[in-house]
């Protein structure tokens, strides 16, 4: 199974080729251009360069969210075009759980990983994991303690306390890079892991998906904002009326 597999929740991205559940290439994106110049030109450069035609792909795979609204946009409309066009099925990935998968591979069996994405404003998207003893990239692999949310990283860490005790805690993403001094406050013993880049991830995730049959027609795939766009709070703020409240899981993301 060849599976072309697409991450633009933030400004370079990354793109990757997974063949027989192994990455055959990953490659950051260009973050000197846009992703509307990129895409999906950068997508189809991959399969081509391993001499693989697009309607040879037999999945396509793209990161649902939360990140830049502008790039999930762009990331969907360009997977559902090629899976449209090439009638290929599409597999819609979380990116807390692709980070969260791809710095599980090495890690024993019962330790906690905090995906933990820059949300602008002084918060973080983040989620919560438990690594079990199955196969990475499976479905079974890691166990969701706390789902995609977005606040203020103390808060989460306050919310997250009781998950924490006794285990090995490993935080991964560009949130926790950002937010360092504070994970590594003296005394916690927890440990963070450069963020790696997650195409490849969400490949394999989607094969290992596809061959459980939990794969989406293109028109299936929908976006996991976790916050409401910039857009709409900035047209509620030019128009006096005060937002409503939204459970953390429906809330977009600032722009990049």
């Amino acid at each position: 199974m060849h599976v072309l597999a697409l991450d633009t929740t933030t400004r370079d991205g990354s793109a990757a080729l997974v063949a027989n559940d192994r990455v055959i290439e990953e490659r950051r994106g260009d973050p000197a251009r846009s992703q509307a110049e990129r895409l999906p030109g950068e997508l189809v450069a991959v399969a081509a360069a391993h001499g693989l035609a697009v309607n040879a792909v037999d999945l396509f795979a793209v990161a649902a969210g939360p990140g830049s609204f502008t790039g999930l946009r762009i990331g969907i409309a360009t997977v559902q075009g090629l899976a449209l066009v090439t009638r290929r099925p599409v597999a819609a990935i979380s990116a807390l759980e692709a980070l969260a998968h791809a710095v599980s591979v090495d890690l024993p069996v019962g330790t906690v990983v905090a995906a933990w994405m820059d949300g602008r404003r002084h918060t973080v998207f983040a989620a919560l994991y438990r690594v079990a003893d199955a196969p990475v990239f499976s479905s079974a692999r890691l166990v969701e303690l706390d789902g995609p949310s977005v606040d203020a990283p103390a808060a989460i860490l306050d919310r997250w306390a009781d998950a924490f005790v006794g285990r090995e805690v490993v935080f991964t993403g560009d949130g926790a890079v950002l937010h360092a001094a504070l994970l590594d406050a003296p005394g916690r013993g927890w440990r963070t892991v450069a963020p790696p880049l997650i195409a490849g991830a969400i490949g394999r995730i989607a094969a290992a998906r596809a061959r459980a049959g939990n794969v989406l027609g293109a028109e299936g795939i929908r976006p996991l904002y976790v916050r409401r766009p910039d857009v709409e709070l900035a047209r509620e703020t030019r128009g006096h009326v005060r937002e409503p409240a939204v459970p953390a899981t429906r809330d977009g993301r600032l722009d990049d």
